[in-house]
């Protein structure tokens, strides 16, 4: 069995060129680089973009093999960062084979067993591949517990309460939510931050984890909370650092379950995110941190 990411890979243009990103994308190659058996689920072009991130993904032990090559062009972000680092996005989606998802390629769940489903970001509000995938989520939901992620992306859906209804659907259908304090922030601007989780968890969510930049990293479960605070690291960009948690966030579902990542288990998972995090922020692009690194990097920071 292997863990299923399912959602968009993009182009990111930088200010120093292209390279492969797209949270559902970045997350699948941290799992990867983590040495987990990972699937990459999306339509993938074969134009040069398709054929570079085809190649990175694959050299870094994703499997594309349940993803569909697609003769339409790729979806590209143009990323401007701000002085400290803070990414913003400029997409260009229309017609592109990144949110090309139909019934007829993806993969059967109850015939292939997955041992998670990771999802989330654009692919979940772009339609209509958005309703393709909730339908098909549904069905893996039956056999593996979801990780839901929305990455709020304003630019694409300025309507607060339309995106907040999409967000609310997929949470309805998934084990675990992530998502980052200024993501809770748009979606509920009125409320506490950590009363929305605590609805969520009482709606029947098992675990909520929000990061919070250079403040760490929060996760509420029913009846409890653990924090943990981030490394200190000189940070180059942001680019990929929750998908890097998200990705621990997964690895943890695989190594404890979801219920049991509560209590001390909950913060060990969560420091280790942290770490994972903050070695992402070290590195331009989405370069998250590779087994060997993350074990030398979690000994450095060892809580006493």
């Amino acid at each position: 069995m292997s863990i299923w990411v399912a959602g968009e890979l993009i182009i990111d243009i930088l200010p120093t060129g292209p390279v492969v990103g797209g949270g559902p994308a970045n997350t699948a190659k941290a799992l990867a680089r983590l040495d987990h058996a990972v699937d990459f689920i999306d339509g993938i072009s074969s134009d040069a973009f398709g054929e570079m991130a085809r190649k990175e993904l694959s050299s870094d032990g994703v499997s594309l093999n349940l993803s569909h090559i697609s003769d339409k062009p790729t979806c590209t972000a143009t990323i401007t960062l701000d002085v400290k680092g803070g990414a913003t996005y400029e997409f260009m989606i229309e017609g592109s084979a990144t949110f090309d998802f139909e019934h007829s390629w993806l993969p059967d769940p109850e015939r292939l067993k997955p041992s998670a489903l990771h999802i989330g970001s654009l692919a979940t509000i772009i339609e209509p591949g958005a309703s393709v995938l909730f339908d098909w989520a549904m069905r893996v939901g039956e056999f593996a517990p979801i990780l839901f992620d929305p990455n709020i992306r304003p630019s694409l859906m300025s309507d607060r309460a339309t995106y907040r209804a999409s967000v609310e659907r997929w949470i309805s259908i998934s084990s675990v939510v992530k998502l980052s304090d200024e993501d809770m922030q748009w979606l509920y601007p009125d409320e506490p931050i950590d009363e929305v989780a605590r609805r969520w968890i009482a709606g029947g969510l098992c675990l909520v984890v929000i990061t919070r930049g250079a403040n760490g990293l929060v996760g509420f479960t029913d009846g409890d909370m653990q924090e943990v605070d981030a490394p200190d690291v000189s940070v180059v960009d942001t680019v990929g650092a929750g998908d890097s948690v998200g990705a621990i966030i997964v690895e943890a579902i695989i190594f404890h379950s979801v219920a049991s990542l509560r209590s001390q288990v909950l913060r060990d998972v969560l420091h280790r995110a942290a770490v994972a995090a903050g070695i992402t922020c070290s590195r331009s692009g989405a370069q998250p941190p590779y087994s060997h690194e993350l074990t030398k990097a979690m000994e450095n920071n060892a809580v006493h």
